[in-house]
């Protein structure tokens, strides 16, 4: 074997490699076959290309895609951009684990302290001609427009001949709710909830707004936030009413006890009297929360509950993947 021969045999496997044929396209510069997790949806892997976990990503490949393919890369990228769409679900904290206790605490109680109050008031009320003072009927002077427990009221309920029950009730079942009202107005103060409660300069306009909305005589929607104006004013107020039947109820309970308490309401009857229509006014209260709370759906009165407000998003799109969001799935 000559020199030449020699030179030509070791140049073979040189020209053989560079002679077998090479990819258009990097293999690593195709589409990773992972799951891309967006919002709680998938993005398929391309089934027509397999790659490994750990092969290097090229983002230049899946933004422009190959010159000798533009058709496929285009169709990729569609495939990408479907994908990447999704609905998300926005979870909001709306009340805490006190507030919610307390707030179904109250709501018995309440319920008790009103019909215990209509036992004891049978007593004053049971003839027309009897005690027919101011505090259970509407009227002026001594023309009468109509008694606010008729003797009908007490027949269909079976609510007489029941004033030791209703006292033993009222007397009792006060002093819970007393707690329970006495512990919300600390805890909304040192906790801080008081800065979303208590109402601003802007409260009484924006109850006016909120008002005219739900009545469908305007199409302005008011602010959304966790306590609009209406409510800040309404909820104050249902604060302060409490506060009112606490110290008129301790006048009418110890009179001679409490008689300082009792002149500065302007005496025993008065005090009857705001006691008595501050009742009122909780029933038309709870009357009118019920209606708001049917009305805002399921989603607002499970947030008493779990305390969270679930409700659904927009649909987010994902127009570009980087290479970042290309994760693969564990």
């Amino acid at each position: 074997m000559n020199e030449w021969d020699q030179i030509q045999r070791d140049d073979e496997p040189n020209s053989v490699a560079e002679s077998s044929p090479k990819p258009a396209i990097d293999p690593a510069a195709e589409l990773p076959g992972s799951v891309l997790k967006i919002q709680e949806s998938e993005l398929p892997s391309d089934a027509s290309t397999k790659k490994s976990d750990d092969a290097p990503e090229s983002p230049l490949i899946s933004a422009v895609g190959s010159a000798d393919d533009p058709s496929g890369a285009q169709a990729r990228g569609e495939s990408r951009r479907d994908a990447t769409m999704a609905k998300t679900v926005t979870i909001e904290h709306k009340h805490s684990l006190a507030i919610r206790w307390m707030h179904w605490i109250n709501f018995p109680l309440l319920a008790l302290m009103i019909y215990s109050g209509l036992l004891i008031y049978w007593a004053d009320s049971q003839h027309e001609g009897l005690n027919a003072h101011r505090v259970y009927r509407v009227g002026f002077g001594s023309w009468t427009l109509f008694r606010v427990f008729p003797p009908w009221l007490y027949n269909n309920l079976h609510l007489k001949f029941q004033l030791a029950k209703g006292l033993g009730y009222h007397f009792f079942f006060m002093w819970l709710f007393a707690l329970n009202g006495i512990a919300y107005v600390l805890h909304t103060f040192f906790s801080g909830e008081w800065r979303e409660l208590v109402p601003t300069r802007r409260s009484v306009r924006e109850a006016t707004q909120v008002l005219l909305h739900d009545l469908g005589l305007s199409k302005y929607h008011p602010p959304q936030r966790k306590f609009n104006g209406a409510q800040q004013v309404t909820y104050t107020g249902v604060i302060l009413m409490g506060a009112g039947s606490l110290l008129t109820g301790l006048a009418i309970y110890k009179p001679t006890q409490l008689h300082v308490l009792t002149a500065l309401l302007g005496g025993y009857e008065t005090a009857r009297w705001f006691h008595f229509w501050l009742t009122v006014a909780y029933l038309g209260f709870f009357l009118v929360h019920i209606a708001q709370v049917i009305r805002a759906g399921w989603n607002n009165f499970r947030a008493m509950f779990v305390g969270y407000q679930i409700s659904p998003g927009e649909l987010a799109v994902r127009d570009e993947v980087s290479d970042e969001q290309n994760i693969s799935a564990s």
